[in-house]
């Protein structure tokens, strides 16, 4: 188990870059095992399917917003 001090210098010294905005998200059951599946299929975490799918629904949106990366 890692302390809890370690958390707090670990989160100090992160570089402003890496940065995030958390978010919690409420699915419908049927919805969130669906994302499980996905993320499961594809070896990543359902938090990257969720903002993949963020980030092109942004793009398709606003489509100026994503050339501007």
């Amino acid at each position: 188990m890692v302390p809890a001090d370690y958390m707090k210098s670990a989160r100090k010294n992160a570089s402003p870059a890496r940065k995030k905005n958390r978010a919690s998200i409420s699915f419908p059951p049927e919805v969130y095992g669906e994302l499980e599946k996905l993320a499961a299929a594809k070896k990543v975490s359902l938090a990257w399917i969720v903002r993949e799918a963020a980030e092109k629904y942004l793009a398709d949106q606003w489509p100026l917003l994503a050339e501007r990366k």
